[in-house]
């Protein structure tokens, strides 16, 4: 049984315009285009798309307050394991099949899905780094990059009251591993056919963060690049674009090594540029971070007053 990766997030947007042109300045690739939604593509295979909110075929039985993603739909390895998933999901919450999703909602509110799904085949070939005493790259310059490509989703985040607590449905039902968590900060989770560090993220609904108010929100999800080069060169577009740069600009998590690069989104929450993440299986230890802060960066391009 393996849940492979995200295959779609599903937005409930404000302006349905507007987020379909931050999704392609980002990088994505107009599949699906017209007055009642948007689909756009990833290099995987994964797909984000955009619905008005208050379309009908959005969940209508989520506790997710305000615009953004309104539903996770998993991608799984195979039917049998579908069905495996099915009979765990069962006795747990009420479950829909329309012919193609097996749809729930996770006991904290999150609309959720599952269907079989091979991504496509993913080629990276970053350019090797040079440093003193180690050469890897001789009469080689690095390539010239135009834009972004996001290769996958990576990851899908949410601030959710009783955080340590529900993240035990993911485990319990659905065979997601925890990888980290930071103690009255988030819980860090990995679907089990990844290798990804994290999958989803749930962030404490009461922590004092930007935006967590005690409710449940959808928070950001982040978009996999193949390295720096090209995480600049694509913030540099978006910035031509007209798109608002970061108060935070260019940084390094430390609790998943990842660099990163966060846009607010007319679509709801943000859109984080990401690369270079730690990737992990069963052999890794979770860890506790205690000082939440100390966690979420190595460094930042612009330092804020709390750091």
């Amino acid at each position: 049984m393996a849940i492979v990766g995200i295959e779609r997030l599903i937005y409930g947007v404000e302006d349905l315009q507007e987020s379909a042109r931050f999704f392609r300045d980002f990088g994505l690739l107009k599949l699906i285009e017209g007055p009642g939604g948007v689909e756009l593509g990833l290099v995987n295979g994964a797909r984000v798309v955009l619905l008005p909110l208050g379309h009908p075929t959005l969940p209508r039985n989520s506790g997710i307050i305000g615009p953004g993603v309104q539903e996770v739909i998993w991608g799984v390895d195979s039917q049998a394991s579908l069905e495996e998933l099915r009979l765990r999901l069962e006795p747990v919450v009420e479950v829909v099949w329309d012919g193609e999703v097996l749809r729930f909602v996770a006991p904290f509110g999150v609309p959720m899905g599952l269907r079989v799904w091979t991504p496509k085949p993913i080629v990276c070939a970053p350019d090797p780094a040079n440093a003193p005493g180690r050469v890897e790259r001789l009469n080689r310059p690095r390539r010239w990059r135009l834009g972004a490509a996001p290769r996958l989703i990576a990851h899908v985040v949410f601030t959710v009251p009783n955080y340590d607590s529900v993240y035990q449905f993911m485990v319990d039902v659905l065979s997601f591993r925890l990888t980290d968590r930071q103690l009255g900060f988030g819980n860090y989770l990995r679907a089990d056919g990844t290798h990804n560090h994290h999958n989803i993220l749930l962030l404490n609904a009461n922590a004092p963060l930007p935006g967590a108010d005690g409710k449940l929100r959808f928070h950001h999800a982040n978009f996999a690049l193949e390295e720096l080069d090209e995480i600049m060169i694509s913030v540099n577009n978006m910035i031509r674009k007209g798109w608002a740069p970061s108060d935070l600009g260019l940084g390094r998590h430390r609790v998943d090594s990842a660099l990163f690069y966060y846009f607010k989104s007319p679509a709801g929450g943000e859109a984080e540029f990401g690369a270079d993440s730690d990737y992990v299986d069963d052999n890794w230890v979770p860890r506790e971070w205690t000082n939440p802060l100390f966690g979420y960066a190595h460094f930042v391009h612009n330092l804020p007053p709390s750091c």
